[in-house]
């Protein structure tokens, strides 16, 4: 019998492509890519030198893409999602990391401090990120929810072991004054990045259907958990200490009156296309 006909990962590419885009897919081309790359075990970057896709991995390729045509996030499909320097395994039960966030991970990496405490940390995104950036620091990660504390204790396990300072996972909830009450007054720097989206808010079916919606909507404006958070946040950093918290594009105006009791330097940052992502204020003495 003769070889199996390869086809052309150019090809399949494209016609995956045509695929995602008529499925309303955001970045058609790119997930097209990533997805080959995922099959044949390479870089997308080398998916060029590629010598193509056999029948088994074309048959499974177009699984993945008709997977992702149903709106299926493309991290659950590769089991990944690239974080700053980082892969973190992810999947169903937890919300999913997003680029946006990368922007609070750095400013708490230029920040910095001795003992940093990553509030409702999910897959342990932030935490992690820290850890790698600032292996002097303590880190710990505080997640209530089990799904996610299953993705977070594994990718905190899988960084340990490629020699980053070990994350301490706490099992518990953000908001709850006994989680960490040993630590009250201490910490050097908070960084959260809570469920904030008003309920009621149109959402992508990517988050609609596969992202936990108590790991994204948080009441009807948004702040159900935000509020607490930053009250337990106060209680547990030293005075100048810093908080660094991601939050919904409407809720700027609200935020100085929650932070200024306990916080100074109250800053708003805004993201790559200019929408308002993330604030940071600095501890006040009591």
């Amino acid at each position: 019998m003769g070889q199996a006909r390869l086809v052309r990962v150019a090809v399949a590419v494209a016609a995956a492509a045509r695929r995602l885009s008529a499925a309303g897919v955001p970045s058609p081309r790119a997930d097209a890519e990533l997805l080959a790359a995922h099959v044949l075990g390479v870089p997308r970057g080398r998916l060029a030198l590629a010598g193509g896709l056999a029948p088994d991995a074309l048959a499974r390729f177009e699984q993945l893409v008709a997977a992702r045509a149903d709106r299926v996030p493309l991290q659950h499909l590769t089991g990944t999602a690239g974080f700053g320097r980082l892969e973190l395994a992810v999947g169903p039960g937890a919300f999913v990391p997003r680029p946006e966030t990368e922007l609070l991970a750095q400013w708490a990496v230029g920040t910095g401090g001795a003992v940093v405490v990553d509030l409702a940390s999910g897959t342990g995104a932030l935490a992690l990120a820290v850890a790698h950036e600032l292996p002097a620091a303590q880190v710990l990660a505080v997640e209530r929810s089990p799904a996610a504390l299953a993705w977070l204790r594994r990718n905190a396990a899988d960084r340990a072991a490629a020699g980053d300072r070990p994350v301490e996972v706490v099992a518990g909830d953000a908001t709850d004054p006994a989680v960490l009450s040993d630590l009250d007054g201490t910490v050097d720097l908070v960084v959260c990045n809570p469920p904030y989206v008003p309920a009621g808010t149109p959402v992508p079916p990517e988050v609609a259907d596969h992202d936990p919606p108590e790991a994204v909507f948080a009441g009807p404006d948004g702040l159900a958990v935000i509020r607490p958070v930053i009250v337990r946040a106060a209680r547990l950093l030293r005075p100048g200490g810093w908080l660094g918290l991601e939050h919904h594009e409407t809720h700027p105006p609200l935020l100085p009156r929650l932070l200024q009791p306990w916080f100074t330097r109250v800053t708003d940052h805004r993201d790559l296309v200019g929408r308002p992502r993330y604030v940071t204020g600095q501890r006040v003495a009591d």
